[in-house]
């Protein structure tokens, strides 16, 4: 992908009503962060930027033209690597985040979650963020380079198997779930993204039903479905 292209996603990034609820989630789902944390796989920064940039957050990409507009954007420390072999020691880290990247073409997802835990200290915290249900994959998945959707079960095997503790994970993107379904299965299969700004009347009502839905499980609903998986868990 060309450095322009991703200067053009940093930029939907800040404004589109998707990215906007997913980085709520993930804050909400992390918790109070005191200690050094990683966005692995943090693509042209948007979330590093949300964290406060420099000091509090360490960035990785594989793609070094991610790597440059995410330094831009956040102002934070980037580092090109893979999330199979991450580049750093031990322990390192007192959070990790890694929002749609175990679903990617070319990552080992059980190496990842290896290298998540050994580069946690005791007591750190995985947040993962993972599109659901396979038969969801589409053209979007094409465009973005998604060879695998999950269910929440699967999740939270793949947790486990890895050696993490105190696992969650909840569906989101559950109220506009019926809408996210009739566009991936009747909509263009063009191999285009629906990475795009939407007209702003729509952005809004989109970013207001996940707001809603921050609401729902804050007072303690939990969806049976959504178009996103959000989950949590501890390194012994």
């Amino acid at each position: 992908m060309e450095r322009r292209e991703y200067e053009r996603l940093a930029a939907v990034e800040d404004r589109m009503w998707w990215f906007r609820g997913l980085h709520d989630n993930l804050v909400a789902a992390g918790g109070p962060t005191a200690g050094l944390a990683l966005d692995a796989g943090c693509g042209t920064g948007g979330f590093l930027a949300r964290l406060g940039g420099a000091g509090r957050a360490i960035g990785l990409d594989r793609d070094e033209r991610a790597c440059a507009v995410a330094r831009a954007k956040s102002g934070a420390s980037i580092v090109a690597g893979s999330v199979d072999a991450l580049p750093f020691p031990d322990r390192a880290f007192d959070t990790i985040w890694s929002a749609d990247v175990l679903c990617h073409r070319g990552v080992d997802e059980a190496k990842a979650l290896v290298e998540f835990r050994r580069c946690l200290k005791p007591g750190g915290v995985l947040v993962l963020n993972l599109p659901a249900y396979r038969w969801l994959l589409s053209a979007h998945d094409r465009a973005v380079d998604n060879v695998r959707r999950y269910d929440r079960a699967g999740v939270l095997r793949l947790l486990a198997e890895a050696g993490f503790a105190a696992s969650s994970a909840r569906y989101w993107n559950s109220l506009l779930f019926p809408l996210m379904v009739l566009r991936r299965k009747l909509g263009p299969r063009d191999g285009s993204s629906e990475v795009t700004l939407l007209p702003p009347p729509v952005e809004r009502v989109f970013g207001a039903c996940l707001g809603l839905e921050r609401a729902l499980v804050a007072a303690g609903v939990r969806f049976p479905f959504g178009g996103s998986i959000l989950a949590t868990s501890v390194r012994p």
